[in-house]
């Protein structure tokens, strides 16, 4: 005997899965914008930071109107090493990027008498520093350091270019804690003294103009 036939699914309503209204085109970009800028943000702060170069005290090794990036990670692996050059808060003025050379490490006895830099009694091999003024005409804070142990936590740096310089010599040792990072490539290189200064064009719309401001040699060079 046959039983009767379930008319339930035949009867029961259909239900229809409700869907959401399309997000609007502004709303999308809105929202990629936002998060682009965060992502941005974020890595900046934790990662890797632009840094232009603004005044001579590197040269010969960064010109003025290079423009780097700055390892803000590596310094989470390995400890920082002579040699280094890295970009710091200014100790005089924190609102201010400095940028030198590492030249003495914690622990170490520092000691300058004129163009030569002595570490633990024996002076250092720098091919990359340069004296460009005469003896006489070098400025004083340069030319003499008396000899000082470097406490933990502390760094001795300097300008390649030892005569223009305003570093360890004149203001005293660097707390590593204001060590923003590394600098590790030139992405980018102006002869930003050629921009004039009237112009009413924004610098990059500027340099797009007259390409040769760029300096084409110096992009993707390692900072060494």
């Amino acid at each position: 005997m046959m039983g009767k036939p379930d008319n339930t699914a035949a009867t029961a309503p259909l239900r229809v899965a409700a869907r959401r209204p399309p997000r609007s085109a502004v709303r999308e970009w809105s929202e990629s914008l936002i998060v682009a800028v965060l992502l941005a943000l974020a890595i900046r702060t934790f990662v890797v930071q632009a840094f232009v170069i603004p005044s001579g005290s590197m040269l010969p090794t960064l010109q003025i109107g290079d423009y780097l990036l700055v390892d803000k990670l590596l310094y989470d692996f390995r400890p920082i090493q002579r040699g280094d050059i890295i970009v710091f808060k200014f100790p005089r003025d924190e609102s201010r990027d400095f940028i030198k050379r590492v030249v003495g490490l914690p622990g170490e006895t520092v000691e300058v008498q004129g163009t030569h830099v002595l570490i633990n009694g024996r002076e250092l091999t720098e091919p990359y520093a340069v004296y460009r003024e005469p003896a006489a005409l070098r400025p004083p804070e340069g030319a003499q350091v008396s000899r000082a142990v470097i406490p933990p936590g502390h760094l001795f740096v300097m300008g390649d270019n030892r005569d223009n310089s305003l570093d360890s010599r004149a203001w005293g040792l660097l707390d590593q804690a204001k060590v923003l990072g590394k600098a590790s490539i030139i992405y980018c290189s102006l002869r930003s003294e050629a921009i004039p200064d009237d112009t009413p064009l924004p610098r990059f719309l500027y340099v797009l103009v007259h390409p040769s401001l760029l300096r084409w040699g110096r992009i993707g060079r390692l900072v060494q």
